[in-house]
């Protein structure tokens, strides 16, 4: 991220500017937070602080509810978003470690269990012993680079 990038987690804003940028009142996102519904975080003293990623999912709450959808439905939502964003942010991770290594390992193209379980780097060509290892992954050439991909 580049200085002058906004980091999205950052919790930047008191309630009546989040609540502001939100469009809604100070009090519903006090409810939203008793509600679990967006919870932000917690100065030491105990004021709530809001970050871009709350006030966009305030902003999504109010869509949703203008919709007519109830809010343990949009609460839902919320979770089931929030744990694919965290997926992605894994799976961003490595695919990251996975291209270091290969870096790190330019011949190396097979992986096997051993017969200990360890996981063991077999040169291409090389024949693996049936009896004690077992191949468990082969990698393709390359690597795609972020959503370039897709899911095969």
């Amino acid at each position: 991220m580049s200085d002058d990038e906004i980091d999205e987690e950052t919790p930047v804003f008191a309630i009546a500017t989040a609540a502001d940028l939100a469009g809604m009142h100070p009090q519903t996102l006090r409810q939203y937070d008793r509600l679990g519904l967006v919870v932000p975080d917690r100065t030491k003293g105990g004021s709530r602080r809001y970050s871009v990623r709350h006030v966009e999912q305030l902003r999504e709450v109010a869509r949703l509810s203008a919709d007519g959808m109830s809010l343990p439905a949009i609460a839902r939502i919320i979770e089931l978003e929030n744990r694919v964003r965290d997926l992605h942010l894994r799976v961003r991770d490595l695919e990251s470690r996975m291209r270091e290594e290969l870096d790190k390992r330019p011949g190396a193209r097979v992986f096997a269990a051993g017969a200990t379980g360890a996981v063991v780097t077999i040169r291409s060509g090389t024949r693996v012993r049936r009896a004690t290892d077992v191949v468990v992954w082969r990698p393709r050439r390359e690597l795609p680079r972020g959503d370039e991909g897709s899911a095969d």
